[in-house]
């Protein structure tokens, strides 16, 4: 998977942001819910039982006196919503080492989720129950049941919640009827956080919240009044938060479709203001300058004699983008099996549809079979036939009924022994796809600045000298970055783990050009169902070696088993090629296993092994894929290494979303690029960054990334 440029991030932003003026609101965004200022469908403070619709994504800032917040609100599924959420905390100081973080202030970080319980009806409210900061410091940490129900344009919401949402102690926690534990909430502050802590949830003080949402006659404009039942004496300011009032009020704008502006008046003496950009990754679409699917027209042959290979292979490649490798002939001149592959259209059905258009306009009436091979590095993937009879009364409009995908069967690859190859691809020694591209690597709410980054731009080049065999490289030049910053205070022989991860500011300040990566990668198909790689080089920049991994996939099935090994060494801060002393045994047992039956469009990958630091563990990774081809995915990795060793943040995570190249151009494409970040950069539960993974190297046997 590529990373995303940030020329492409830029075009995406530009390409998205909408005219900041007053306009017309669409119908179905006029009682959508609006987001909270901690981020999340809600009023202000408080939380709702509102859901928002499937893909719903915003990014959002609010400010005050004490607080910054920055947080983004994903709706994952109809049923569940997540939010990722930072808050500066103006008024107190990262940590008390200047030489550590400086001046920088302390940031929190937060993940919060929300499941709904009740769909609204005619006399049932839609109701949720939600968990903030589940793995943060506890600062902000609550759970909660909310529910709300509308009547014409006032939404009301009536709510309990526990810790922060319930410090104030309105009521007595209900919980404590039946037993004691809930009666009693643990220090609030839990250390480094990254800990789930489950025995807290719903304990302690508990407090009844509230509100109304009136939508005004005016369609851009609404009226929020809530009740909050926090307690902000009790807030870890360094200082103190005055409470004058319970009642919040305030007023959300929207500019328009996607722009957001929010004003309110919370405490009885603060003056909050804040904004939000929202889209949704199920409605995004980008116009496409497309061929047309070729007219019927009667066969130009009548026979197979006839046939002209290369007059065939320029018309598969202009209209379909299918490039032909070998094609052959059987069952007595009734079937044809095209060997080759398309890299030009995201969705696999637009090529075939005009590859099989091709073919029927121009074989002979006597071909009844078109088999497509998907051919990747010299590995045939998998096989689609198509059924030209079935086919042709589509391309013919023959009835009202019958669709291109109805004549297609997708198998595992059958070479029969009495096919005839009628051409071959010569065998040459192929030009590397060379080029160049603006790269950002970056990471937020570190101690030592909120953001750290470094600008670069990358010459990369792919290369396929023969079929098997793929030789990938990338050469970096910094820009512009402040990891000099990075401040990991621990001398080598006193860190709790081998530092793997943690010299990254030695990586990125001793040379301003660096070999990134030189890898070489053969591949091969086995049997049916089982593949395998071997690969060496600079793997990445921090670590070369040489690896070995395979994989056992079944044809469309949702489920994949997969192993590597690797044996790494560190490479050098100083020099381009050389080594240090580090070097490492790593590999994973990996399983893949496509959740659709429970949750649509997701990946989930289990990968359990020996990571970098030598430390033994699991790294889970799940990825949901909507509708406009956006991916979004997270992980965490927990190993035998104790929170205390790994340090802020207990274990390893992070997020990325991955974005199709072709929803941000007008060419079709079947690239992908990636933005990711994690909380904090430690050494714990860190995987090798190697280049082509078999899994995505065999997608057409059940495609997730690119689409069937």
């Amino acid at each position: 998977m590529k990373k995303l440029s940030v020329y492409t991030l830029t075009m995406a932003a530009l390409g998205y942001l909408p005219n900041v003026s007053a306009q017309d609101i669409s119908a179905d965004r006029i009682y959508q819910p609006t987001q909270s200022d901690i981020g999340g469908a809600g009023l202000m403070q408080t939380p709702t039982g509102r859901m928002n619709r499937d893909g719903e994504f915003s990014v959002l800032y609010y400010d005050n006196d004490e607080y910054r917040r920055m947080a983004l609100s994903l709706q994952l599924f109809p049923w569940l919503e997540s939010t990722i959420r930072y808050t500066d905390v103006r008024t107190r100081l990262y940590s008390d080492s200047e030489g550590f973080s400086g001046d920088q202030t302390y940031k929190d970080r937060g993940l919060d989720v929300k499941f709904r319980l009740l769909e609204e009806s005619r006399w049932l409210p839609e109701t949720s129950l939600g968990l903030r900061d589940i793995a943060g410091t506890g600062q902000f940490a609550s759970e909660y049941i909310a529910a709300s129900k509308r009547f014409g344009p006032v939404d009301v919401t009536l709510g309990i919640g526990w810790g922060y949402l319930g410090r104030s102690g309105n009521i007595d926690n209900p919980l404590c009827d039946i037993a004691d534990r809930f009666c009693d909430r643990a220090n609030e502050l839990s250390g480094q956080g990254g800990e789930f802590e489950i025995g807290d949830w719903f304990t302690g003080n508990a407090g009844v919240f509230g509100g109304i949402e009136y939508q005004t006659p005016w369609d851009p404009l609404i009226v929020k009044v809530e009740y909050d039942a926090n307690d902000f004496s009790r807030e870890s300011s360094r200082t103190p938060i005055i409470q004058d009032s319970h009642w919040n009020y305030g007023l959300h704008y929207r500019m328009n479709d996607n722009v957001n502006l929010k004003l309110s008046y919370e405490r009885g003496n603060t003056w909050m203001f804040g904004f939000s950009f929202r889209t949704n990754f199920d409605d995004m679409t980008q116009y496409k300058r497309t061929d047309p699917i070729p007219a019927p027209t009667e066969p130009q042959l009548t026979s197979m004699d006839q046939l002209d290979t290369d007059e065939l292979r320029s018309k598969l490649r202009k209209a379909s983008g299918f490039y032909l490798k070998r094609f052959y002939l059987s069952d007595n001149g009734k079937k044809v099996t095209l060997v080759g592959n398309q890299s030009r259209y995201r969705y696999e059905t637009m090529s075939l549809d005009r590859a099989a258009a091709v073919l029927a306009n121009y074989l002979p009436a006597s071909v009844t079979q078109y088999q497509f091979v998907d051919d990747v590095l010299g590995m045939p993937i998998a096989q689609v036939n198509v059924d030209a009879p079935t086919f042709k009364r589509a391309f013919y409009r023959a009835d009202f009924t019958t669709r291109y995908k109805d004549s297609y069967k997708l198998v595992n690859v059958n070479q029969d022994d009495d096919d005839q190859l009628l051409f071959e691809r010569a065998s040459e020694l192929g030009l590397p796809d060379i080029g160049f591209r603006p790269f950002l690597e970056q990471s937020f709410g570190g101690p030592e600045a909120f953001y750290m980054y470094k600008l670069r731009m990358d010459g990369y080049f792919n290369w396929v000298p023969t079929e098997n065999f793929l030789v990938n490289g990338v050469i970096s030049g910094t820009i512009v970055d402040n990891y000099d910053k990075f401040n990991y205070l621990v001398e080598d022989g006193e860190a709790p783990l081998p530092r793997v991860r943690t010299y990254v500011r030695e990586y990125s300040t001793q040379s301003d050009i660096v070999l990134t990566r030189a890898q070489g990668t053969y591949v091969k198909e086995w049997q049916d169902n089982l593949y395998s790689s071997f690969y060496g080089g600079y793997l990445e920049r921090m670590f070369g070696g040489i690896g070995t991994e395979w994989l056992y996939r079944p044809l469309d099935k949702p489920w994949a088993v997969g192993v590597d090994i690797n044996y790494a060494r560190q490479r050098s801060f100083e020099s381009h090629l050389g080594f240090r002393d580090y070097d490492v045994l790593t590999g994973h047992l990996t399983g893949y296993l496509r959740t659709d039956y429970f949750f649509d469009n997701t990946l989930l990958t289990v990968s359990a092994g020996r990571f970098l630091a030598k430390d033994w563990g699991v790294n889970v990774k799940f990825e949901k894929k909507f509708d406009s081809g956006i991916i979004v995915g997270a992980f965490a990795a927990k190993t035998n290494v104790s929170a205390e060793e790994f340090g802020e943040g207990s274990f390893n995570k992070g997020f990325f979303i991955s974005i199709p190249f072709d929803l941000l151009q007008i060419n079709h494409s079947t690239g992908r690029g990636a933005i990711g970040w994690t909380p904090l950069t430690r050494d714990g539960g860190q995987m090798l960054q190697r280049a082509a993974h078999l899994y995505g190297i065999t997608d057409a046997r059940s495609r997730f990334y690119n689409e069937w």
